[in-house]
């Protein structure tokens, strides 16, 4: 199949940067890149004119690389955290897609487009995970982004409830061992059966005055 070679007006993945000149497929060129603006179809006639919407294209891509790792520097340090509901097993009932991560790069001021957002399925088990978000097509931020089981704080209270439950048994016990000790002493001060059989014996029997 015949090969045209044309000048790429935007970064396309797998075949070229903004302002490089490529061969493609003819049918490619013919009814995607250039119905859709994407590039210029590049012939011996327009060689000059190329040159300069190159020349332009290249210090356009320059740019935005460059703002690209400034915003690569800025973003260093950035985490994600998402709360989720979840089974036993840590299986979520929904899931965080590319779509959700950019909401929240957003509500942190930066503006990502979801397509940028290299997720290539979407987080379905709680843990910790790393996103890559392309920042330009030689700039790539990693994002390390923590899933949790939503209500975890109120899992975690459950065993200090059982602590108080402890708490009031053992302030009980001190009430119930001080009635034991009151009835060993009630016990202790009573005679028993053969101490007051002993006294009985012991003591001299009264004659019955005459």
């Amino acid at each position: 199949m015949a090969n045209t070679t044309v000048l790429l007006r935007e970064d396309i993945d797998n075949l070229g940067g903004r302002g490089e000149i490529v061969k493609v497929k003819a049918g490619y060129a013919r009814n995607y890149l250039l119905p859709h603006g994407i590039a210029s179809l590049a012939t011996k006639g327009n060689v000059k004119q190329i040159e300069q919407e190159r020349a332009a294209l290249l210090k356009k891509a320059a740019i935005e690389r460059a703002t690209a790792e400034a915003q690569l520097e800025q973003m260093a340090g950035l985490a994600l955290s998402f709360e989720r509901k979840s089974g036993e097993h840590g299986t979520l009932f929904g899931s965080v897609t590319s779509m959700d991560i950019a909401d929240a790069l957003k509500a942190k001021g930066y503006e990502i487009d979801r397509k940028s957002i290299k997720l290539r399925d979407a987080i379905k088990e709680t843990g910790e995970y790393t996103v890559k978000v392309k920042l330009h097509r030689e700039v790539t931020l990693s994002v390390p982004v923590t899933v949790t089981a939503e209500g975890g704080e109120e899992a975690a209270e459950k065993p200090a409830k059982k602590g108080r439950k402890k708490a009031d048994e053992t302030e009980e016990a001190p009430v119930e061992a001080a009635a034991t000790e009151e009835t060993a002493a009630v016990e202790e001060a009573a005679p028993t059966t053969d101490e007051a059989t002993a006294e009985s014996e012991a003591a001299p029997e009264e004659t019955p005055a005459e």
